[in-house]
Protein backbone atom coordinates (compact mmCIF):
# COMPACT_ATOMS: atom_id res chain seq x y z
CA UNK A 1 0.00 0.00 0.00
CA UNK A 2 1.59 3.61 -0.87
CA UNK A 3 2.33 5.57 2.33
CA UNK A 4 1.36 8.73 0.57
CA UNK A 5 -2.02 7.62 -0.46
CA UNK A 6 -4.73 7.63 2.30
CA UNK A 7 -7.79 5.42 2.12
CA UNK A 8 -11.05 5.91 3.69
CA UNK A 9 -13.81 3.11 3.53
CA UNK A 10 -11.66 1.58 0.81
CA UNK A 11 -11.49 4.96 -0.92
CA UNK A 12 -7.59 5.46 -1.71
CA UNK A 13 -7.61 9.85 -1.53
CA UNK A 14 -4.26 11.58 -2.75
CA UNK A 15 -4.99 14.58 -0.28
CA UNK A 16 -4.81 14.30 3.03
CA UNK A 17 -6.68 17.65 3.76
CA UNK A 18 -10.49 17.52 4.11
CA UNK A 19 -12.18 20.84 3.93
CA UNK A 20 -15.62 22.41 5.54
CA UNK A 21 -17.77 24.38 3.88
CA UNK A 22 -19.50 27.15 5.88
CA UNK A 23 -18.59 30.52 6.52
CA UNK A 24 -16.92 31.83 3.36
CA UNK A 25 -17.87 34.95 1.47
CA UNK A 26 -19.28 33.57 -1.56
CA UNK A 27 -19.98 30.40 -3.04
CA UNK A 28 -17.20 31.16 -5.46
CA UNK A 29 -14.90 31.58 -2.98
CA UNK A 30 -15.74 28.00 -1.13
CA UNK A 31 -15.04 26.66 -5.07
CA UNK A 32 -11.80 28.12 -6.01
CA UNK A 33 -10.58 27.48 -2.31
CA UNK A 34 -11.65 24.01 -2.65
CA UNK A 35 -9.56 23.77 -6.33
CA UNK A 36 -6.80 25.71 -4.42
CA UNK A 37 -6.43 23.19 -1.46
CA UNK A 38 -6.81 19.93 -3.82
CA UNK A 39 -9.13 18.80 -0.97
CA UNK A 40 -10.77 15.45 -2.39
CA UNK A 41 -13.45 15.50 0.74
CA UNK A 42 -15.60 18.10 1.89
CA UNK A 43 -18.15 18.64 5.05
CA UNK A 44 -21.69 19.48 5.01
CA UNK A 45 -23.96 20.38 7.95
CA UNK A 46 -26.93 19.13 7.02
CA UNK A 47 -29.17 20.47 9.40
CA UNK A 48 -28.17 23.82 7.41
CA UNK A 49 -29.02 22.09 4.52
CA UNK A 50 -32.06 21.19 5.55
CA UNK A 51 -32.37 24.76 6.46
CA UNK A 52 -32.50 26.13 2.85
CA UNK A 53 -35.96 26.08 0.74
CA UNK A 54 -37.11 23.42 -0.10
CA UNK A 55 -35.94 21.90 -3.86
CA UNK A 56 -32.50 24.50 -3.30
CA UNK A 57 -29.71 21.82 -3.96
CA UNK A 58 -27.82 24.19 -5.61
CA UNK A 59 -25.25 24.31 -2.86
CA UNK A 60 -25.19 20.71 -2.98
CA UNK A 61 -24.64 20.40 -6.97
CA UNK A 62 -21.95 22.92 -6.82
CA UNK A 63 -19.76 21.22 -4.43
CA UNK A 64 -20.16 17.75 -6.18
CA UNK A 65 -19.32 19.64 -9.33
CA UNK A 66 -15.69 19.99 -7.68
CA UNK A 67 -15.53 16.03 -8.43
CA UNK A 68 -15.03 16.03 -4.06
CA UNK A 69 -16.84 13.46 -2.39
CA UNK A 70 -19.08 14.61 0.26
CA UNK A 71 -18.83 14.10 4.03
CA UNK A 72 -22.66 15.00 5.53
CA UNK A 73 -22.20 15.94 9.29
CA UNK A 74 -24.42 15.80 12.22
CA UNK A 75 -23.48 19.38 13.85
CA UNK A 76 -26.02 20.59 16.08
CA UNK A 77 -26.87 17.14 17.82
CA UNK A 78 -26.74 16.76 21.20
CA UNK A 79 -28.21 12.74 21.55
CA UNK A 80 -27.13 9.77 20.14
CA UNK A 81 -31.16 9.67 18.40
CA UNK A 82 -30.62 13.20 16.89
CA UNK A 83 -27.83 12.18 14.77
CA UNK A 84 -28.52 8.69 13.94
CA UNK A 85 -31.96 10.24 12.49
CA UNK A 86 -30.34 13.29 11.10
CA UNK A 87 -27.39 10.43 9.28
CA UNK A 88 -30.09 8.13 8.52
CA UNK A 89 -31.54 11.12 6.01
CA UNK A 90 -27.92 12.26 5.08
CA UNK A 91 -27.66 9.03 3.20
CA UNK A 92 -31.11 9.02 1.36
CA UNK A 93 -30.58 12.96 0.76
CA UNK A 94 -27.35 13.02 -0.48
CA UNK A 95 -26.86 9.24 -1.96
CA UNK A 96 -23.82 8.25 0.75
CA UNK A 97 -23.16 6.24 3.56
CA UNK A 98 -20.17 8.56 5.21
CA UNK A 99 -20.92 10.35 7.87
CA UNK A 100 -18.78 12.57 10.18
CA UNK A 101 -20.56 12.12 13.38
CA UNK A 102 -21.05 14.62 15.82
CA UNK A 103 -23.09 14.49 19.42
CA UNK A 104 -22.06 17.89 21.35
CA UNK A 105 -22.18 17.60 25.05
CA UNK A 106 -21.16 21.21 26.27
CA UNK A 107 -22.64 24.31 24.93
CA UNK A 108 -19.38 25.90 25.92
CA UNK A 109 -16.44 24.17 24.05
CA UNK A 110 -18.60 22.09 21.97
CA UNK A 111 -16.98 18.72 23.71
CA UNK A 112 -18.45 15.72 22.27
CA UNK A 113 -20.66 13.79 24.69
CA UNK A 114 -18.62 10.50 24.84
CA UNK A 115 -21.79 8.09 25.73
CA UNK A 116 -23.89 9.77 23.18
CA UNK A 117 -21.26 9.31 20.69
CA UNK A 118 -20.50 5.63 21.18
CA UNK A 119 -23.80 5.16 21.33
CA UNK A 120 -24.40 6.97 18.32
CA UNK A 121 -21.58 4.97 16.47
CA UNK A 122 -22.52 2.06 17.11
CA UNK A 123 -25.95 2.06 15.95
CA UNK A 124 -24.66 4.03 12.57
CA UNK A 125 -22.06 0.93 12.00
CA UNK A 126 -24.72 -1.68 12.33
CA UNK A 127 -26.84 0.05 9.73
CA UNK A 128 -24.27 0.11 7.24
CA UNK A 129 -22.84 3.49 7.84
CA UNK A 130 -19.13 4.42 7.36
CA UNK A 131 -19.20 6.18 10.67
CA UNK A 132 -16.07 9.22 11.14
CA UNK A 133 -16.53 10.39 14.62
CA UNK A 134 -15.95 13.90 15.99
CA UNK A 135 -13.90 13.02 19.52
CA UNK A 136 -12.09 14.37 22.03
CA UNK A 137 -8.26 13.28 22.81
CA UNK A 138 -9.31 10.48 25.20
CA UNK A 139 -7.77 7.34 24.27
CA UNK A 140 -10.32 5.20 26.02
CA UNK A 141 -12.93 6.71 24.51
CA UNK A 142 -11.19 6.61 21.17
CA UNK A 143 -10.72 2.69 21.87
CA UNK A 144 -14.39 2.05 22.63
CA UNK A 145 -15.20 3.90 19.09
CA UNK A 146 -13.27 1.39 17.67
CA UNK A 147 -14.93 -1.45 18.94
CA UNK A 148 -18.02 -0.14 17.84
CA UNK A 149 -17.05 -0.68 14.47
CA UNK A 150 -15.17 3.02 13.59
CA UNK A 151 -12.14 2.56 11.58
CA UNK A 152 -11.93 6.38 11.26
CA UNK A 153 -11.60 8.85 14.49
CA UNK A 154 -11.25 12.55 13.84
CA UNK A 155 -9.88 13.44 17.37
CA UNK A 156 -9.99 17.37 18.58
CA UNK A 157 -6.51 19.53 17.99
CA UNK A 158 -8.42 22.26 20.48
CA UNK A 159 -12.14 23.32 20.71
CA UNK A 160 -13.87 24.23 17.47
CA UNK A 161 -12.79 27.54 15.52
CA UNK A 162 -10.91 28.44 18.28
CA UNK A 163 -7.65 28.31 16.21
CA UNK A 164 -5.23 27.50 19.20
CA UNK A 165 -3.97 24.64 17.28
CA UNK A 166 -2.79 21.19 18.61
CA UNK A 167 -3.58 21.99 23.13
CA UNK A 168 -2.13 18.08 24.18
CA UNK A 169 0.32 17.26 21.77
CA UNK A 170 1.44 14.18 24.20
CA UNK A 171 -2.44 13.34 23.76
CA UNK A 172 -1.97 12.91 20.31
CA UNK A 173 1.07 11.39 20.11
CA UNK A 174 -0.31 8.39 22.67
CA UNK A 175 -3.31 8.37 19.79
CA UNK A 176 -1.04 7.56 17.36
CA UNK A 177 0.93 4.94 19.40
CA UNK A 178 -1.85 2.73 20.88
CA UNK A 179 -4.20 2.90 17.76
CA UNK A 180 -1.22 2.32 15.11
CA UNK A 181 -3.70 0.60 12.32
CA UNK A 182 -6.51 3.24 12.91
CA UNK A 183 -7.19 6.17 10.26
CA UNK A 184 -6.27 9.26 12.27
CA UNK A 185 -7.72 12.42 11.38
CA UNK A 186 -7.05 15.82 13.63
CA UNK A 187 -10.61 17.25 13.67
CA UNK A 188 -10.85 21.12 14.78
CA UNK A 189 -9.00 23.75 16.45
CA UNK A 190 -6.32 24.30 13.73
CA UNK A 191 -5.71 27.87 12.95
CA UNK A 192 -2.48 28.12 10.99
CA UNK A 193 -0.60 25.87 8.27
CA UNK A 194 2.23 24.99 11.01
CA UNK A 195 -0.45 23.34 13.62
CA UNK A 196 -1.89 21.17 10.85
CA UNK A 197 2.36 20.64 9.41
CA UNK A 198 2.57 19.37 13.41
CA UNK A 199 -0.46 16.93 13.46
CA UNK A 200 1.02 15.47 10.16
CA UNK A 201 4.43 15.32 11.57
CA UNK A 202 3.21 13.54 15.08
CA UNK A 203 1.66 10.78 12.42
CA UNK A 204 -1.66 11.35 11.87
CA UNK A 205 -3.09 10.56 8.06
CA UNK A 206 -4.99 13.70 7.83
CA UNK A 207 -6.50 17.25 9.13
CA UNK A 208 -9.49 18.59 8.52
CA UNK A 209 -10.50 22.58 8.97
CA UNK A 210 -12.75 24.69 8.20
CA UNK A 211 -12.52 28.68 10.02
CA UNK A 212 -8.94 28.58 9.69
CA UNK A 213 -9.82 29.16 5.54
CA UNK A 214 -13.40 30.56 5.51
CA UNK A 215 -12.66 33.51 7.97
CA UNK A 216 -9.22 34.45 6.49
CA UNK A 217 -8.85 37.52 4.36
CA UNK A 218 -7.67 35.67 1.32
CA UNK A 219 -9.35 31.78 1.67
CA UNK A 220 -8.28 30.83 -1.30
CA UNK A 221 -4.45 31.45 -1.07
CA UNK A 222 -4.79 30.04 2.92
CA UNK A 223 -6.03 27.10 1.49
CA UNK A 224 -3.20 26.35 -1.02
CA UNK A 225 -0.93 26.81 2.10
CA UNK A 226 -2.91 24.07 4.46
CA UNK A 227 -2.32 21.93 1.52
CA UNK A 228 1.50 22.64 1.48
CA UNK A 229 1.62 22.45 5.08
CA UNK A 230 0.05 19.22 5.13
CA UNK A 231 1.86 18.13 2.72
CA UNK A 232 5.47 18.87 4.04
CA UNK A 233 3.81 17.64 7.59
CA UNK A 234 3.49 13.93 6.16
CA UNK A 235 6.85 14.38 4.29
CA UNK A 236 8.64 14.65 6.86
CA UNK A 237 6.97 11.88 9.14
CA UNK A 238 6.93 9.73 6.02
CA UNK A 239 11.02 10.70 5.77
CA UNK A 240 11.49 9.87 9.88
CA UNK A 241 11.99 12.72 12.52
CA UNK A 242 15.24 12.94 13.86
CA UNK A 243 14.60 13.00 18.12
CA UNK A 244 14.86 16.01 20.28
CA UNK A 245 18.29 16.43 22.08
CA UNK A 246 18.60 17.89 25.67
CA UNK A 247 22.10 19.33 24.93
CA UNK A 248 23.82 20.43 21.81
CA UNK A 249 25.44 18.31 19.33
CA UNK A 250 27.59 19.39 16.91
CA UNK A 251 26.27 18.92 13.21
CA UNK A 252 29.38 19.87 12.02
CA UNK A 253 32.48 17.76 13.59
CA UNK A 254 35.81 18.76 13.51
CA UNK A 255 37.74 15.65 12.94
CA UNK A 256 36.45 11.77 11.62
CA UNK A 257 34.93 11.25 7.60
CA UNK A 258 32.53 13.25 6.38
CA UNK A 259 29.91 10.48 5.71
CA UNK A 260 28.96 7.17 7.31
CA UNK A 261 30.46 4.61 5.22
Amino acid sequence: MNPSVLHIAGTALSSRLLLGSAGYPSPQVLQDAVAASGTQVVTLGLKRQLATPAGDNGFVEMVRASGVHLLPNTAGCRTAREAVALAHMARELLGTHWIKLEVIGDEHTLQPDPFELVDAAAQLVRAGFEVLPYCTDDLVTCQRLLDAGCTVLMPWGAPIGSAQGLLNPWALRTLRARLPRAVLIVDAGIGAPSHAARAMELGFDAVLLNSAVAQSPDPVRMARAFALAVQAGRLGWESGLIAPQDMAVASTPVGGRPFEL
